[in-house]
């Protein structure tokens, strides 16, 4: 038996489901390790790195320039991110999914770093304290292929395409985004944790809403990140608000809970 037929044998069939479940392990990544390569040597380094998406779903670090892996994405922008957080038990039963990637610089007097500015710093709030530093830039990692570990015997070979949200009405609603966050976590802060607690299954808390894509919307309660996944992808800022309504009064109802919000939120 060839290495070819044996690497096939052990990959499962790639579904929408195996998809989704990629999808969400980078969404609500907060953190991540990254290989370069190191300019001069050509040896392969690893470091950890905060992790956020832009909203279509590619990975974007913030790092600093005097950081070694940053020169190493300058000389060479071939790299690869390992997502996954690991859980109670055995770390390697837990998924997680390595990306590679080709890291892109971000221009700090460009409209892409405004944007990636506003979700990074919504996913990773203690990066306040240094994002305005001079010597930080952001990268927006673009994913080539991916390989998806779900646990023992669940392996899988995804398309850098899979991890994207490939749907027309994403940049309307990019733009709208901060505006829609803004509005939903100071005005109906109480639908927020509606959504937590019926779509993601989650407890009661301090829910915020940190992200809103064509596909879905994330939640954050301290350390804790949830993604939701809207039951068809987003058609335009309208639908966005729109579907938000829906779902504030979907959640009520299946609580038992009053309509008032639901109506109020219009």
């Amino acid at each position: 038996m060839s290495d070819d037929t044996r690497k096939k044998d052990v990959l499962q069939p790639t579904t929408v489901e195996v998809i989704r479940q990629a999808k969400t392990i980078v969404r609500t990544a907060r953190f991540a390790a990254i290989a370069t390569v190191e300019p001069g040597t050509g040896w392969p380094i690893c470091s950890r790195v905060g992790v956020s998406t832009d909203s279509d779903g590619a990975p974007v670090i913030l790092i600093s320039r005097l950081a070694a892996h940053t020169g190493a994405l300058l000389a060479e922008p071939r790299c690869s991110l390992l997502v996954g957080a690991p859980g109670k038990g055995d770390p390697l039963a837990h998924a997680r999914i390595s990306i590679a990637c080709e890291a892109r610089e971000i221009d700090r007097d460009s409209t892409d770093h405004a944007r990636l500015d506003a979700r990074y710093l919504a996913h990773q709030q203690k990066a306040q304290l240094y994002s305005g530093l001079p010597d930080f830039r952001y990268f927006r990692l673009e994913p080539r292929s991916a390989s998806l570990n779900g646990g023992f015997g669940k392996a899988y070979a995804l398309a850098g395409a899979d991890l994207l949200t490939a749907v027309p009405a994403s940049p309307e609603i990019a733009e709208a985004e901060a505006g829609c966050l803004a509005h939903m976590n100071e005005d109906h802060a109480e639908a927020v944790g509606l959504y937590a607690e019926h779509f993601a299954q989650a407890s009661k808390g301090k829910w915020k809403l940190v992200g809103v894509d064509a596909e879905g919307l994330d939640l954050v309660d301290g350390d804790t990140v949830r993604r939701v996944w809207f039951d068809s992808p987003l058609t335009s800022a309208k639908d966005m608000h729109m579907t938000l309504v829906r779902m504030a009064g979907e959640a009520r109802r299946a609580l038992d809970l009053p309509l008032r919000d639901a109506r109020s939120a219009r």
